[in-house]
């Protein structure tokens, strides 16, 4: 039976392991866009922290969903997926291959299983109410609240992603069902594209040593800048924008909580307990195409074999 399905690209894996660079080569191999599977990467003024791909780095590729919000706005899962299809939507329409690249693992399961979040309304009321107690009472605290009501959904979502905790607060109290069972019955469906899903990874070791370096060059290329600008705006701790990696740590430096050597490796342990939470959320995923960097002799022998495999796949 012919699968007419349209074709997706899937390039992810931790934070650090290369997808950026990867990615922008195999967009020229096989005539492909990118769009950015990123939830810090979509917020104008926050370059540095995001480690957001530069127009240098871009080569000329087409990116999409990186610069359309101020970092004041909400971003969440519901808002990414329907502007990721609508971009993928152009790109084929266009005759081009869409790349979908990033390390949100959950945002990439909701494009690829075109996950149903309308099952239930907004609860403005809850929300508020959930939002002042982790405010008051703190991110643990809130993700107490969780454990007892999904220890699944607890499991897998960390307690500083206040957001996803809120959301999976949210859906138990609206529906009386724990969100995990949810998330389960969306990912047994079948994909709404015919896509490749590789997950680049690496020894887990160099993927730390990555990750150290890659904070120092900010530290060194103006991280600290970059957010005292953020909260001279009037950015604060409790707003999506800010619980990103590097931007909440260094946002407490400036409130005097701690100082910058302290700031400094905060952000390294956490983005270290990121990519490890990463590769385990991947390992979760079904239909996974691991490309280990160990396996390959070179970069262009990797890209040869990504092109290689979309080539007889979706072309």
């Amino acid at each position: 039976m012919l699968d007419d399905r349209p074709g997706l690209v899937i390039l992810t894996g931790p934070t650090a392991v290369g997808k950026t660079a990867l990615s922008v080569r195999l967009a020229q191999q096989i005539g492909g866009e990118i769009v950015s599977a990123d939830s810090m990467q979509v917020y104008r003024h926050m370059d540095i922290g995001s480690a957001k791909v530069t127009l240098q780095e871009r080569q000329g590729v087409p990116h999409h969903l990186i610069d359309v919000l101020e970092p004041e706005e909400s971003f969440h899962v519901v808002a990414f997926q329907k502007l990721a299809k609508e971009a993928i939507a152009q790109i084929h329409a266009r005759g081009h291959i869409p790349i979908l690249t990033g390390g949100t693992g959950f945002y990439i399961q909701s494009v690829l299983y075109d996950i149903d979040f309308t099952q239930t309304g907004e609860d403005e009321g809850l929300r508020e109410r959930l939002e002042a107690y982790a405010r008051q009472n703190g991110p643990e605290e809130l993700h107490k609240m969780l454990r007892q009501a999904d220890p699944k959904a607890a499991e897998a979502i960390h307690p500083n992603n206040v957001k996803r905790v809120i959301r999976a607060l949210e859906y138990c109290a609206q529906t009386g069902e724990p969100i995990s069972a949810h998330n389960e019955t969306q990912r047994d469906k079948n994909a709404a594209y015919r896509a490749l899903y590789f997950v680049l990874t690496d020894d887990r070791q160099k993927i730390y040593e990555r990750i150290d370096r890659r904070v120092d060059e900010m530290m060194q290329n103006g991280l600290v800048e970059e957010v005292r600008a953020l909260k001279e705006r009037g950015l604060r701790k409790d707003m999506v924008s800010m619980q990103g990696l590097g931007y909440r740590q260094i946002l407490s430096y400036l409130d005097g909580e701690y100082d910058l050597e302290r700031a400094v490796y905060l952000i390294k342990r956490d983005t270290r307990h990121f990519a490890k939470r990463q590769l385990t959320w991947f390992s979760r995923e079904r239909d996974v195409i691991w490309v280990d960097r160990r396996a390959f002799e070179s970069e262009d022998q990797m890209l040869d074999s990504l092109v290689k495999q979309v080539k007889e796949t979706l072309l």
